[in-house]
């Protein structure tokens, strides 16, 4: 950066003037002001040759130092403030006080300012719930709420799960949200078109199950969906409720809470040991010679020992062995002795 570069050139600069005024004191008058020249040039090309070196150090701090302002809550950020100017405020009041005493100082001073600011900004952000309606861009905090995604809603899941009573909080569906639907349904693609109709139609029949919030906030500063919702979570406290594993991963590096109603459905898939006994329809070969493959309710794969034989038809197997894989859980099962044929 341009602007970056010349002001480590007018660091060097004024540091070279430092030097030239320095040696004047106990040098010759008549070489003084050649030696401040030349010093304030030594020092303005050093700070051209640093300056790249210089910048990707301060890049890379302002970095962290960004990230860890954008997961600072309104609320926070009032708290601390406000705990900063009363801190300040007592200083005064005690600096005063202070200046009665015998060993009062500056440096006395100084230590009880710091004192006061360190307990007063811990015990304001420790409470910083109490500061909301000094934020700026404060919404109200919905305890218990769920922020509903665009993938979650499209697939509608949610629906049983609201009908049965296992969804609780309030639901609140974000206006960024609901315009990435509108896109959706709007677009010329047929198969976006398709998922848009269909998340606002899973929204309808939810609003016509319960109360359904949508929240009217946005960051014009945030470009991305996924970007807006983790910080709206952040600064209201509600969980987001998504199926999308990345933006799952993100919100919870970001300290933000998420929820999968994907990952909530594997969990609940039954489990089934060693041991079991299975009724499946082979239905296609497996990888190996003379395996069929079969499926459960719930989509599990069964592969089955010399299944094909029995291929289209219900039979029942005996379960060897499962495990989890990337794509979800796979079972071994072997023919039960009374379907194998003679």
């Amino acid at each position: 950066m341009l602007w970056f570069r010349l002001a480590m050139m007018l660091l060097g600069l004024i540091a070279g003037y430092g030097g030239g005024v320095a040696l004047a004191v106990t040098g010759s008058p008549e070489t003084a002001t050649l030696n401040t020249v030349s010093l304030m040039l030594a020092g303005m090309f050093t700070g051209l040759l640093l300056a790249p070196r210089a910048e990707k150090f301060v890049l890379a701090r302002s970095v962290r130092v960004r990230a860890w302002y954008d997961r600072l809550s309104p609320q926070t950020v009032a708290a601390a403030t406000f705990g900063l100017i009363v801190a300040l405020l007592l200083s005064v009041l005690l600096g005063n006080l202070l200046r009665a005493l015998p060993f009062a100082s500056w440096g006395l001073s100084l230590i009880v300012t710091v004192v006061l600011a360190a307990f007063f900004i811990t015990f304001a952000v420790r409470n910083a719930d109490a500061f909301g309606a000094l934020a700026t861009s404060q919404v109200r905090r919905k305890p218990g709420g769920k922020l509903l995604d665009s993938s979650v809603i499209i697939d509608g899941r949610m629906l049983e799960l609201s009908r049965v009573g296992f969804l609780e909080g309030e639901l609140v569906v974000p206006a960024f949200v609901l315009r990435e639907l509108q896109t959706l349904a709007d677009s010329t693609d047929p198969q976006k078109r398709t998922r848009g109709k269909r998340g606002l139609k899973v929204l309808e029949d939810l609003r016509a199950q319960r109360p359904l919030h949508v929240e009217d906030w946005d960051d014009p500063n945030l470009v991305g969906v996924d970007d807006k919702l983790i910080r709206l979570a952040r600064e209201t406290g509600a969980r987001i409720l998504t199926n999308d594993s990345n933006l799952l991963r993100i919100a919870k590096l970001h300290g933000a809470e998420a929820l999968s109603i994907h990952e909530a459905a594997v969990a609940l898939k039954p489990q089934v040991q060693a041991g079991d006994s299975l009724t499946i329809t082979i239905t296609k070969s497996g990888q190996q010679s003379g395996q069929g493959v079969g499926y459960m309710e719930d989509g599990t794969m069964v592969v089955v020992e010399d299944g094909l034989k029995l291929r289209n038809k219900p039979v029942r197997v005996v379960v060897v062995n499962n495990m989890q894989t990337n794509v979800g859980r796979m079972i071994f099962a072997r023919l039960d002795k009374e379907q194998i044929p003679a």
